[in-house]
């Protein structure tokens, strides 16, 4: 299964987010969508789409995803929320969840910082950074990866370009 994993788009629909989206078997996104033109963007591509909301979402959004997602993909469980943190600096409200869990991979967003890192318990943490225009990141980041037969390979780290040059392709 390939996963297409991105977060805190704020509203930025941005072609360059469905080069990436079109590849993947499932959408993940951890949060601060902002608006829902995004979220219907994606819908028709026709693939299942594995969010929360975020600290800026609407109730409109917070009535679409959860705060906390926890799902199973290829035999792994999989954690998904937006303030979350990362190894050693976890958010306290996530620790306890994070123990009764115990989550092969634990995703969030909100920092507009990438990270793919374990924690001590083998725990993989992603997060994929931003990839709208607003905000105080540097560059426009995802992530997307396979999950075979429980494991997950092939990631990559993907740069959509500099936050602060829009595209000629901005839609917003």
């Amino acid at each position: 299964m390939r996963v297409f994993l991105i977060s805190d788009n704020h509203g930025y629909t941005g072609k360059e987010i469905f080069k990436y989206a079109r590849l993947a078997d499932e959408i993940w996104h951890a949060g601060d969508w902002l608006n829902t033109d995004l979220i219907l963007a994606l819908e028709k591509l026709n693939k299942p789409i594995r969010s929360v909301w975020g600290n800026v979402d609407s109730h409109e959004i917070r009535t679409i995803y959860p705060l906390h997602n926890t799902f199973l993909a290829e035999g792994l469980k999989v954690l998904i929320t937006h303030i979350g943190g990362y190894p050693g600096k976890f958010n306290p409200k996530i620790k306890p969840m994070l123990a009764e869990e115990k989550p092969d991979i634990f995703v969030c967003g909100h920092s507009h910082i990438l990270r793919v890192q374990r924690d001590k318990s083998g725990m993989l943490c992603l997060n994929p950074g931003a990839c709208g225009v607003h905000g105080f990141h540097k560059v426009r980041t995802a992530l997307q990866f396979e999950i075979n037969e429980g494991k997950v390979e092939k990631m990559e780290a993907i740069e959509f370009g500099l936050r602060a040059k829009i595209p000629e392709d901005f839609v917003e």
